[in-house]
């Protein structure tokens, strides 16, 4: 298998999920999106600032029209108030099942990863048995016999875990002493 064609296949797989993933979206899923999309576009910024401007100069009297919002421009506050309560919401929605998504390739990522380590794990030990037989090589010594040996997720989560606090630590003493300005 040549390796434009390994790459072709992987881009498929992952396509395939992606499209997966987009045909399960709620009607509500693809509102949120299209929601933030919006707000997030400079779009947005130029519609809310002319809308601003517009209510202001109208609102302030000085095209012969009554003044409608009274000090200080309530209705105005009120309307931009609500909205941002909905645009949070949209984009909540969205970071929520983005997020999941990510969980969700964090563990296929950790497993691919798991079943790397594994084969890598026995070719390690394939190749040392082959040089045992042929008689060549150098003795095993002790970093390969370690890698003959299973890597467990927890462990190395565990380990991870200890680095973490002891780094921290030995950040906290400096963190105490500091002034913030």
């Amino acid at each position: 298998m040549s390796l434009n064609h390994q790459i072709e296949r992987n881009v498929n797989e992952i396509a395939k999920v992606e499209l997966r993933d987009r045909t399960r979206l709620t009607w509500s899923d693809h509102l949120a999106d299209l929601m933030t999309a919006f707000s997030g576009s400079m779009v947005f910024v130029l519609v809310h600032a002319i809308w601003f401007a517009v209510w202001i100069v109208l609102n302030a009297g000085w095209m012969s029209i009554p003044v409608f919002d009274e000090f200080p421009y309530g209705l105005l506050t009120m309307i931009v108030s609500l909205e941002a309560i909905f645009l949070s919401t949209f984009v909540l929605i969205s970071q929520n099942r983005e997020a999941l998504q990510a969980d969700r390739r964090a563990k296929v990522d950790l497993q691919l990863n798991m079943i790397a380590e594994q084969e890598v794990t026995k070719l390690i030990e394939m190749v040392a048995e082959i040089q045992a037989r042929l008689g060549i090589g150098a003795p095993r010594d002790a970093e390969a016999r370690q890698m003959q040996e299973p890597t467990y997720v927890e462990d190395v989560a565990d380990a991870l875990e200890a680095a973490e606090a002891r780094s921290d630590a030995s950040e906290a003493p400096g963190r105490a002493g500091r002034v913030r300005s």
